[in-house]
């Protein structure tokens, strides 16, 4: 017994919506005997008398009526099914497993969120918060297919792109001596005073920057955090200065004062020194799928978003 096959199926729609065999068959650019073998076919295989034909016209039995509303539904199946596969070859479907960090989530986040829900609406993103440690395992480990993450990376396992450069400020309490600076601060600024800065291990970026800075400087460390929300948090109720990344004015906390300082000298020669907070996009070697670059052009245009505001 021959099976049920999407010609047949096809066949079978365009007789029961000519009711008649000669301009169905003009419909499907076909012949008229080949087209009733095809129906005869699909009756045996059905197991069902589909229609009722004599010399004058051609009618549809009650079970050909129920099988045609089943073919309907069989074909609208199929061709969604079939845009869906030609959406995902064209990475505009299927889901994006995106990390980040909470400070990555100032400036970055809420756009390309909004970005990936106008321009691919197909797409299901599902977010990870975490360090950039925790990003590097998970694109390694195949959880992620990118993350928004701070330098260095291991080049040899990921690739990456700068998504946004910004500048350092730094953050005070209002009313505090340094509020009323006429100028970029610089170390000598800070000598003396009570600094806020990052925990060497899980904040090494921000760690590293603020050292660099302070380095010809007499700052006298008394907090070291993990999150910028949580300096400037402290900067707030009078516990000391911080540095942050420009972004962080966005956080909206009352009662600081955000300011320039001197430009970052001593780092990397590929880094501009008056913008050297790093975020970039990170994805495992060999899997820039067309989803995954799709994607990495949204958070580009992310990112100069955050630039063109901040840098």
């Amino acid at each position: 017994m021959s099976s049920v096959t999407l010609d047949k199926v096809h066949c079978f729609i365009a007789v029961a919506e000519e009711l008649h065999f000669g301009r169905a068959a003009e419909r499907l650019s076909m012949t008229q005997p080949p087209l009733s073998r095809q129906i005869q076919k699909l009756e045996r295989s059905v197991g069902a008398s589909l229609l009722e034909r004599d010399s004058r016209r051609v009618r549809l039995t009650p079970a050909g009526k129920s099988f045609l509303e089943e073919c309907y539904r069989m074909v609208t199946t199929l061709e969604q099914a079939v845009a869906h596969a030609q959406r995902i070859e064209a990475g505009s479907a299927g889901t994006l497993h995106l990390g980040f960090t909470a400070v990555s989530a100032i400036g970055v986040l809420g756009p390309l969120l909004r970005l990936l829900g106008e321009e691919l609406p197909n797409v299901e993103v599902v977010l990870h918060e975490g360090v950039t440690a925790a990003q590097v395992d998970g694109v390694r480990r195949g959880e992620l297919d990118i993350g928004l993450a701070r330098p260095p990376f291991d080049t040899a396992a990921l690739s990456s792109q700068i998504v946004a450069r910004e500048p350092l400020r730094a953050v005070v309490p209002v009313g505090h001596p340094l509020a009323s600076a006429s100028g970029p601060l610089g170390p000598e600024d800070f000598d003396g005073l009570p600094v806020i800065t990052y925990h060497p291990l899980l904040a090494r970026y921000f760690h590293e920057l603020t050292v660099r800075f302070l380095v010809n400087g007499q700052a006298h460390i008394v907090q070291r955090v993990q999150q910028i929300l949580t300096a400037v948090l402290l900067v707030a109720a009078g516990e000391g200065v911080a540095l942050v990344p420009a972004s962080a004015t966005a956080l909206g906390v009352d009662g600081v004062v955000y300011l320039p300082i001197a430009d970052l000298e001593g780092g990397h020669r590929d880094r501009d020194p008056s913008r050297p907070v790093e975020l970039h996009a990170i994805w495992a070697r060999g899997g820039l799928t067309p989803l995954v670059r799709q994607a990495l052009g949204l958070v580009q245009r992310s990112g100069e978003r955050l630039h063109d505001q901040f840098g």
